[in-house]
């Protein structure tokens, strides 16, 4: 019988292609529609470092 509470890997943070650690979190309010067009992406959290990232250049490119 399988344990339910999974196997000692399974309970480790993912590992990132990136350099840096995540190590901060940030928080912010959006529409529900915003919501769920973000958590119906393959990798919610990505796309949205990845949208943050792309503002943030284009911003330092101003």
């Amino acid at each position: 019988m399988p344990n339910p509470k999974g196997t000692p890997e399974n309970l480790e943070p993912g590992k990132r292609k990136a350099e840096e650690p995540l190590t901060d979190q940030l928080s912010f309010r959006v529409t529900k529609e915003m919501k769920e067009e973000v958590k119906a992406k393959d990798d919610p959290p990505e796309f949205c470092r990845r949208a943050i990232q792309e503002a943030l250049d284009k911003d330092k490119q101003k």
